[in-house]
This record gives structure tokens, C-alpha cells and sequence, in this order.
């Protein structure tokens, strides 16, 4: 009997996925409830990354104290990869798709994470892309080059679409992105039949607004998830880490594109956040990624949750 390429990623998916659980616990997750809403928190994985791709634009006689007083590492960085599942009535909705095989052996494990919640690739309704940078986009094709989630519809900011699509981009983002781009413009050339495009304010789904959040990524967008009075802001990498990011936001970070804009970003993000008291999602935040701002005498905090 002949075996379909499609039929063949999702058992060796399955069998990859087995294998994981009988090795290790479910990969861990955090649940929220908002009304017909459920979102899970499910892991990516982990990056490692030089200590020097966020700090080394800071002022360093200032950082490090601030560093040791947190318990991060000035030279070593290893932030998680939060993905998150929404599920409501029919829909199954990610909110980016993880690292795949081919950016960082440390991450790539979006599939066994969702197996463990017994949702197939074929199970997603939608994807929906924060930004376009390889943790986030890069999981978006299988070991053949197809589409991986194939029942899914795409969705993506207009401003983010136009920056990675552009052939010149290559050429102007500077040595060390020149794979991000490549990467991006390859994954979604090859989803450009089934993306639709939104902009700052947008109802994407049901619930589900879209809230600009530029400078990481020139089109970055966050997303508001709202039932009556309850809301969860889907970070994306806008708030890119749990410590420097919250004490110090108005800093430069090397790990973004435009550092002036996505300062500025940080701190509008931060203010609002922290005065309505409403819960986050981060990619990139400790744990699950999951908690909420608090606004300090000299700048954030990020309370976790659990």
C-alpha cells in the first residue's frame, strides 16, 4: 500500500512524539479559560544564545549589577520558546509555529508538545505569525518542504509580509540576519497562497484583536484576546525577555531590529499592561511564559504565574 508523504510526517511525528513521552514528562503547559476560550502554553523548546546578541548595545557598568541582582547571566542565554494553542468552538488556532528542525537543536519540539495534547498538524485551523524571525516562522514546513500544517489558513501583518517578501531586504538587514531573511522569504513564498494580511487594530478571529508593536521586527504584531471584561496580550517577542527587558526598558537591545522604536514600544506596552492589570503570554519569558507586569520604582517586573 502506497503511503502518502502527508501520512508519513504525521506517524513519525506520532513516533517521535512517543518516543519523547516514554523518555521524559508531557512537555509542560499552562492552561487559561476565557469564557469559550482555551489557551494553552506549549514548548518549542529553548534557544542558547551569547549573552552579548541582547546586552552587548547596553550600558555595561550599569548592567551587570542589575544582571547579578536578577540571577541572569551576563555571558549565556537560554530562553524558552512558549507557543500558543487557542481552541474555541472549531477553530484550533497557534499563534506562531516554532523553530522547526533547521534553526537550533535545542528547540523544534512545537510537535511533540501539541501530540501530548493529542492536536495533530492537520487538527490547525489557523496560524497566525507575530513576526517573521526563525523561532517563530521557521516550523512552518515539514521535512519536504510543504506546508506543515496543510488544513490551515495563514495570517500575517501587512508591514511584516512586506519586509521579509522584498527581495532587497537581503541585501540591507546586515550580515548577521542575512539567513533570517532568506529563511523567511522561502517559508512564505511557500504560504503565499493561503495568507491573508491584517493591520494595527484588526479583528483577526473572533475575540482576537491585533495590536502593532514594531521595532523588533518592522511589522512585529502582539494580539489581545478578549472575553467581556477578561483579556491575555499574546507577546510575541515585543517584550523579549524577563529581566533586562522589564528593568530597563527603555535600553537598546541587540536582539532587535530597530532598537530606538522597540524601546518605545516596550515602554507603551509596559504602562498599559501594568495599569490594567492585564495577564501576558511571552515567547520568550521564564516558565510557561505566562504572568503580568508590575511597574517598580525604577521600572517592571514580570510576575509569573504558578
Amino acid at each position: 500500500m502506497a503511503v502518502s508523504r502527508r501520512k508519513f510526517l504525521a506517524g513519525a511525528a506520532g513516533m517521535v512524539a512517543g518516543q519523547s513521552l516514554m523518555m521524559m514528562p508531557a512537555p509542560a503547559h499552562a492552561r487559561i479559560a476565557l469564557g469559550d476560550i482555551q489557551l494553552d502554553v506549549v514548548s518549542d523548546g529553548s534557544l542558547a544564545l551569547p549573552g552579548g546578541f541582547i546586552f552587548d548595545p547596553m550600558p555595561q557598568a550599569e548592567l551587570l549589577p542589575i544582571l547579578e541582582n536578577l540571577g541572569q547571566s551576563a555571558e549565556v542565554l537560554t530562553p524558552p520558546c512558549n507557543v500558543t494553542l487557542m481552541r474555541q468552538g472549531g477553530r484550533v488556532v497557534l499563534f506562531d509555529v516554532g523553530s522547526g528542525p533547521d534553526f537550533a537543536p535545542t528547540a523544534g519540539d512545537l510537535l511533540a508538545s501539541l501530540e501530548a495534547l493529542d492536536v495533530a498538524p492537520d487538527d490547525v485551523t489557523d496560524v497566525v505569525f507575530t513576526h517573521a524571525h526563525p523561532d517563530h516562522l521557521w516550523g512552518v514546513l515539514d521535512d519536504f518542504d510543504d506546508p506543515l500544517f496543510s488544513q490551515a489558513r495563514y495570517m500575517i501583518g501587512q508591514a511584516e509580509w512586506d519586509y521579509w517578501t522584498n527581495p532587497n531586504t537581503v541585501d540591507q538587514i546586515g550580515d548577521a540576519r542575512a539567513s533570517f531573511a532568506v529563511g523567511a522569504k522561502r517559508r512564505l513564498d511557500m504560504i503565499a497562497q493561503q495568507i491573508t494580511f491584517f493591520t494595527d487594530g484588526a479583528e483577526i478571529l473572533p475575540g482576537v484583536a491585533a495590536r502593532a508593536c514594531f521595532g523588533h521586527t518592522p511589522g512585529h504584531m502582539a494580539f489581545e484576546v478578549r472575553q467581556g471584561s477578561e483579556a491575555v496580550m499574546i507577546l510575541g517577542d515585543s517584550i523579549g525577555n524577563d529581566h533586562i527587558a522589564f528593568a530597563r526598558p527603555q535600553w537598546h537591545s541587540g536582539s532587535d531590529q530597530d532598537p530606538e522604536t522597540a524601546a518605545q514600544t516596550r515602554l507603551s506596552l509596559m504602562d498599559q499592561l501594568s495599569h490594567e492589570q492585564t495577564r501576558v503570554i511571552g515567547y520568550h519569558l521564564t516558565g510557561n511564559g505566562v504572568g503580568y507586569v508590575d511597574k517598580t520604582s525604577t521600572g517592571y517586573a514580570f510576575v509569573k504565574e504558578g
